[in-house]
């Protein structure tokens, strides 16, 4: 199969498309043939050599992908040859024609979502699930204010939100994005370019503030969110690029949390949670994946830049 490879952890270029022999399940595993993989901003941080967790060298990037099951090993029920499935984890890498998966983390794909949808549904819907209800504890008729609303935790967050009862607010950087974020079910959406944003959006409160707060980019906005809170308002950290600086009293006066949160330390048992509830919203369709841009394996490089420049709309998908 071909697959791509990091043999030393560097810029972009370090991914090569290779020819490397096909995975063999073995008990307990699920070997899918892969119709597209998701590209995530912590796959850029592991490939840089910039990440909490390095995985041993060479190996293939990605955890989130859709596809068909090709076979599974010895003790694996419910999943048979033929199923459309999406992964929330592999065991050899999600940017590949083959991957193989622990049969836990292989789920079904139902038949009224594309394989580029299903491709996305891992780490951005996973992540945005989690941090609104089980870091947040986000319940219905509470305020939520979602940072980048337009990229793909952003949209998800948007969705599950709406589709869960409670007032969604989103931040977006162009017109485009604003427009995406409003049509994916957002009561209002705010250019996070333009100066006196986060006014607008308390006013739009009613001057209450947020009681639930996402955050992509704490190094620059996590001073100022606080300052915009409802009283016990909390702030869930899902992305940062650096240090910030903030008022400890901006908390002291609201009794809010600054709230930590990575994907990779979820319990087994919080995320069969996540997904029965990701798996009914797909079903039911109110969560529907966005895919902003769809690139070849062999472009795998360029999909890296392209993850992290600004200006999302959706999801980044690879197709082998």
């Amino acid at each position: 199969m071909k697959a791509i490879r990091v043999r030393a952890f560097g810029p972009p270029e370090v991914m090569l498309l290779e020819e490397v022999p096909d995975p063999v399940p073995g008990p307990g595993q699920v070997l899918v043939r892969i119709r597209a993989a998701g590209v995530n901003p912590v796959e850029t941080y592991i490939r840089a050599g910039a990440y909490a967790r390095r995985p041993a060298l060479p190996y293939t990037p990605g955890n989130d992908a859709a596809g068909i099951v090709e076979g599974a090993g010895d003790g694996v029920r419910g999943v048979a040859a033929g199923d459309r499935v999406y992964t929330s984890e592999t065991l050899t890498g999600a940017y590949a024609e083959l991957a193989l998966c622990d049969a836990a983390r292989v789920h079904p794909l139902p038949g009224n979502v594309s394989y580029a949808q299903g491709a996305a549904v891992g780490v951005p819907c996973a992540t945005a699930w989690r941090a609104l209800f089980q870091r947040a504890r986000a319940v219905p008729g509470e305020t939520v204010l979602v940072h980048g609303a337009s990229g793909g935790v952003g949209i998800a967050a948007v969705q599950i939100a709406r589709a869960a009862g409670l007032r969604v607010f989103g931040t977006a950087g162009t017109a485009e994005g604003v427009a995406l974020v409003l049509r994916e079910g957002a009561h209002a959406v705010f250019d996070h370019r333009s100066a006196g944003y986060m006014e607008e959006a308390v006013a739009a409160t009613g001057g209450r503030g947020f009681d639930v707060l996402l955050e992509m980019l704490a190094n620059v906005n996590l001073g100022r969110d606080l300052k915009i809170l409802a009283m016990g308002g909390r702030v869930v950290v899902i992305g940062s690029r650096g240090t910030v600086e903030i008022d400890p009293r901006d908390t002291m006066g609201r009794d809010a949390s600054i709230v930590g949160m990575s994907l990779f330390n979820t319990p087994a048992a919080d995320m069969t949670a996540i997904h029965a509830a990701l798996g009914a919203g797909l079903e039911n369709g109110t969560l529907r994946p966005v895919i902003g841009r769809e690139f070849p394996l062999s472009a795998a490089p360029e999909s890296h830049g392209a993850v992290m420049s600004p200006g999302a709309r959706g999801k980044i998908v690879l197709l082998p």
